[in-house]
């Protein structure tokens, strides 16, 4: 059911999504000083290829330096991208279909405030050190 998921989400706004956010990697990496925040887009954008049966976990070493560039990053783009996140999904929810679109849309929307001292996993994994977040 997951693969069916994800392929219905691929055609249907996970390739656009996923395309925005790896051009916002790429603007980012090339503005060195903004590589952190690159780093996290590109892995944003595998999340929003194939987001069905994976998670998303904080990551037990993140420390202040992550604080500081998640508030940076909701200044500059995060609250855009959450208000976009919000939007898709309620084209998608008047749908039966895109319900399940719409839910994994809004489950996108904490990785793309706060994406740093974040990772992505697999749902059905058990990892003890890691605190699920979504």
């Amino acid at each position: 059911m997951k693969a069916l998921l994800n392929i219905i989400w691929l055609v249907f706004g996970g390739l656009v999504l996923a395309l925005g956010y790896a051009v916002a990697g790429i603007i980012c990496c090339v503005l060195v000083v903004t590589i952190p925040w690159g780093i996290a887009s590109f892995r944003i954008a595998g999340y929003a290829l194939w987001p069905f049966g994976r998670t998303v976990v904080d990551k037990p070493q993140a420390g202040a330096w992550s604080v500081l560039g998640n508030i940076i990053w909701i200044v500059v783009a995060g609250i855009w991208l959450a208000i976009s996140h919000v939007l898709t999904a309620i084209a998608q929810a008047i749908t039966i279909i895109g319900i399940p679109l719409a839910i994994a849309n809004l489950k996108m929307i904490p990785i793309s405030l706060l994406p740093l001292g974040k990772d992505i996993v697999p749902s059905d994994a058990r990892y003890p050190t890691y605190q699920r977040t979504a």
